[in-house]
């Protein structure tokens, strides 16, 4: 009861904040002329549109699926189902809780170690992060982003300058990424790191044997186990064929949800942009809303598409409008699978947020 009542909380400060988050990102849009823009879009478009989106998370399982057979093979129900719980999660609740959830459901349905587990969506990401650099370092070389073009938005001021932060810290967090990869898949530096962790006690030379030795036995030997089991879930990255399969399923994952960006923005009014230039726009949003914000990044990533949008000349009207349709195609569809997901494999929503309770009910 108390988990559900702190997730009941959670969720409607998440929808609070969501609310005062939109208001912030249309404050200058006016509501009488982005209601009559609504009106004129082409919703028949909106089916190609989510399509399309769920065709990337079927690319999404399969890359997923791949990255566990490395380790432990399953079927692509048994991938789809978890992840589409996780992405859902992402959608509703803060903190990314998702990316625990995953693993969470593959230890308890699959009996596959949760840090192993852990250790692969890990690598998803990893693989996300390096893509979208390389799509951003594109989009930076070939759009002209005005240095005068600001849009406030609560504490950020979404403009050229924060854009360059958000991708710098990215490509240092990739860096660290890779590094603590290299470190932990391959034996040699991992006995080194596990030898540095058993060494820990050691530390505490002013404290007895039996405080030692608890250190030892309750944290230290844990540690290295976990270590051993993440280390698992990268073992694909020691083999370049399998690296050049999932950098080729990235890139489609990332190519078929800037498509259905694109099919959205064929049925709306004042945007004529061509696939690489709505390439840009996602790319852009994708890098305003890796900022600290609300769940489901509402009102972050209308800002953002209101300011990637004025890059090509849409009026303030149009982006908003643009952008809160397309937001609403992209994060519904993925709530409804995932709480469908969730009822097809029981799984409790409310316990899969908090991973402890999860195992203490399973």
């Amino acid at each position: 009861m108390r988990i559900k009542k702190n997730i009941t909380i959670s969720l409607t400060l998440g929808i609070l904040l969501s609310a005062a988050a939109l208001y912030l990102s249309f404050i200058n849009v006016p509501f009488a002329d982005l209601a009559t823009y609504l009106t004129t879009i082409n919703y028949f478009w909106i089916l190609p549109a989510v399509f399309i989106a769920l065709m990337s998370f079927v690319v999404r399982t399969l890359r997923w699926r791949f990255i566990l057979g490395a380790v432990h093979t399953i079927s692509f129900w048994q991938a789809f189902y978890p992840l589409m719980i996780g992405f859902m999660l992402n959608c509703i609740l803060p903190g990314r809780i998702g990316e625990l959830a995953r693993p969470a459901i593959l230890q308890k349905k699959d009996n596959i170690p949760f840090s192993t587990g852990l250790a692969t969506v890990a690598a998803e990401r990893l693989f996300d992060i390096i893509l979208l650099i390389i799509l951003a370092i594109t989009v930076f070389a070939f759009v002209h982003i005005d240095p005068a073009l600001d849009i406030s938005f609560g504490k950020y001021h979404l403009n050229k300058e924060t854009l360059i932060a958000v991708g710098e810290g990215m490509f240092k967090l990739s860096a660290a990424l890779i590094a603590g990869v290299i470190i932990i898949s391959f034996s040699a530096t991992r006995k080194v790191v596990t030898r540095l962790i058993m060494a820990l006690p050691a530390i505490f030379f002013f404290a007895g044997s039996d405080f030692k030795n608890r250190m030892q036995k309750r944290i230290c030997t844990p540690l290295t186990g976990f270590l051993e089991n993440f280390a698992l879930g990268f073992v694909l990255i020691k083999n370049p064929k399998k690296v050049g399969i999932c950098i080729v399923l990235s890139t489609i994952i990332w190519s078929l949800a800037a498509l259905s960006y694109y099919v959205m923005a064929l049925g709306c009014p004042g945007l004529r942009l061509s696939y690489f230039e709505i390439t840009a726009v996602m790319i852009i949003i994708c890098l305003f809303v890796a900022l600290p914000s609300v769940p489901g990044y509402w009102g972050l990533w209308e800002a953002g598409g209101i300011f990637a949008l004025s890059l090509f000349g849409v009026s303030p009207k149009d982006a908003a409008g643009f952008t809160l349709v397309n937001h609403v195609i992209q994060m519904v569809p993925v709530i409804i699978i995932g709480l469908v997901s969730a009822m097809i494999m029981g799984v409790n929503v409310w316990q899969i947020s908090s991973y402890n309770e999860y195992k203490k009910h399973n």
